[in-house]
């Protein structure tokens, strides 16, 4: 893009690397460089949120004690995923030591997350710090005050310390942008951590922080922590403060923004969404709602469904969401095979709402930054001339003979204001008609389904498979509150493709051939269970919309049902494929 002055563009990235490292150094060194974590750090390490804080307020452990555990591993997290962006452990310690005095002197602990090292997004406000989202037009910008979020978290006696790696314009699913570079999957460094909270799963999962936000508008907090073998919750909007977390698209309300927590446990989800829903110091935002207690009926009527017949989930996916029916049903809750309507309609109407100026306002901080090649697809599509557009859509549809991508690539392009009332007035109308179709005609209390058809993708691969968020986009939506579990991990030969499986005359599933193509034929197919053995692999678990509360407590029953299996605190074991970033 012109004027595009590389010497300067370096000059900001080179400061902002350099400020990093110089914070880096100040770490403590205190776990060694294999990645085992030296006594007591591991105690520290292996602790849910809630069990630092009653640790605390025994007086068996002290605030700056814990930070100290997970400051040395989110270095070693840095060093081995690239997972970090802005870094402020001196201010971080400063404020365990006040929480440290003002415990000496009452006995009495600040709120339920005193003392808990607590993780950021990058585009979250925190007072002193930049918000850069990875752009060099946003660096050494500090912001003025902190995200209402990251307030409620300090009231509540939580410690911010580091915040963490996203994708640049967060609108694709992997994390690398041209400031802080691409953060790598902790258990291979051959996959992408997801995106756009990437950061945020991959330091969690190698226990870098005992919690942490992000934010989701199309999947970001539900794929990474599937990506990376973490919990995470996508609230219904409106329930937990959205000031101070920054977006790309200011303005763009058809499809909102929300925030959400990423964590070890379920119980920690639980904790950090009592501290933030509801609460607010703007007085505006969010409903005044606080998080409530509920009892869940002793039988539960889950939906599922292995595939959303647009694109066909690979078979450890599908085996992620048949393993989570069978532990349900031997606790005995009802579940029962469901389909989604339309399963395209959705991505068609995210892609022509979010690109109606052409992602205009998207790529607006973009400056002197260079694009990202993982961009390329989604911003071309609005940008083609409409009689081109046109012919490809009549290529791929009528001569490709596959009609969902040609729906999909039809609906991108600029619209002016009427037709953009228009596609916001048919986002109302498919969730309404997927609740009656889903919700109402099944009566689900709910859903089970996969979060992308793929475990981690290999780096770069977004760029010709962005259209695999359909499966999280589906929910942003209908504004559905959405949680993810982990539940099991790829086996080489368990998940492996056979012929018979990926032949679309054979079997259910199936959906766009063209997509499926890329994942499953050829040498060069994107699905590789041999490549891909050991990355963990979750499900969506899906409410009704401002059922968060109730999307939580089926999370704890479902986890309860699968039974212990490595994802909890401390459990982290880098495979013999990681590396150093």
């Amino acid at each position: 893009m012109w004027p595009f002055t590389p010497s300067a563009f370096r000059t900001v990235v080179e400061s902002k690397l350099a400020e990093r490292s110089l914070a880096l150094e100040k770490a403590s060194t205190s776990s060694t460089s294999s990645g085992a974590p030296c006594a007591p750090d591991s105690v520290y390490l292996a602790a849910s949120a809630s069990t630092i804080v009653d640790h605390i307020a025994s007086g068996q452990w002290t605030a700056s004690e814990v930070l100290e555990a997970y400051i040395a591993r989110a270095v070693l997290a840095q060093s081995t995923t690239n997972c970090l962006t802005e870094v402020f452990f001196d201010e971080a310690r400063q404020d365990a030591q006040v929480l440290d005095k003002e415990f000496a002197i009452t006995g009495k602990v600040r709120g339920p997350l005193h003392g808990v090292p607590v993780s950021f997004k990058d585009n979250y406000d925190i007072k002193g710090h930049d918000t850069t989202l990875g752009f060099t037009s946003r660096a050494h910008k500090p912001a003025q005050k902190d995200a209402e979020i990251v307030a409620l978290v300090r009231k509540a006696g939580g410690v911010p310390f580091v915040k963490t790696n996203l994708p640049q314009t967060m609108m694709f699913f992997e994390c690398v942008n041209p400031m802080w570079g691409r953060t790598l999957n902790p258990f291979s460094p051959d996959h992408t951590s997801g995106g756009s909270s990437g950061g945020e799963a991959a330091l969690l999962r190698m226990d870098g922080a005992a919690l942490g936000w992000g934010t989701d508008i199309g999947g970001s907090i539900r794929i990474p922590t599937a990506y990376c073998g973490m919990f995470g919750l996508k609230f219904s909007f409106g329930r937990a403060s959205t000031v101070g977390a920054i977006t790309t698209i200011p303005g763009f309300e058809t499809i909102q923004a929300v925030t959400g927590p990423l964590a070890r446990s379920v119980e920690d989800i639980d904790l950090a969404a009592s501290i933030v829903v509801g609460q607010t110091g703007s007085g505006y935002h969010p409903a005044p709602v606080p998080w409530r207690r509920i009892n869940l009926p002793a039988k539960l009527k889950f939906g599922f469904y292995t595939s959303d017949n647009f694109i066909k989930a690979s078979p450890v996916c599908q085996r992620a969401v048949l393993e989570s029916v069978k532990a349900l049903r031997a606790a005995g809750h009802e579940c029962v095979e469901i389909t989604i309507p339309d399963p395209s309609v959705p991505m068609e109407i995210f892609l022509a709402s979010s690109g109606a100026d052409g992602f205009k306002t998207l790529m607006a901080d973009l400056g002197r930054d260079p694009q990202q090649p993982e961009l390329t697809a989604t911003l071309t599509g609005p940008n083609l001339w409409g009689w081109f557009r046109s012919l490809l859509g009549w290529i791929v549809g009528g001569v490709l003979n596959d009609q969902m991508v040609a729906d999909v690539l039809k609906a991108q392009k600029k619209r002016p204001v009427n037709e953009f009332f228009q596609v916001t007035t048919a986002k109302e109308k498919y969730a309404e008609k997927f609740y009656q179709q889903v919700w109402e005609h099944h009566e689900l209390d709910g859903i089970i389904c996969p979060v992308t058809a793929l475990p981690a993708l290999p780096h770069g691969a977004v760029t010709y498979l962005a259209a695999l968020s359909c499966a999280t986009i589906l929910y942003n939506v209908v504004e559905s509150p959405v949680g993810t579990v982990p539940v099991t991990r790829v086996d080489s030969e368990r998940d492996a493709v056979t012929a018979e499986w990926s032949d679309p005359s054979v079997g259910s599933g199936h959906g766009s051939h063209l997509l499926e193509g890329l994942l499953y034929k050829g040498d060069r197919a994107f699905y590789n269970a041999k490549k891909m053995v050991g990355l963990p692999v979750g499900v969506q678990v899906v409410g009704k919309k401002w059922e968060d509360e109730k999307v939580v407590e089926m999370m704890k029953v479902l986890d309860a049902a699968l039974g212990k299996r490595g994802f909890e605190p401390g459990s982290f074991k880098a495979s013999s494929k990681a590396s150093h970033a």
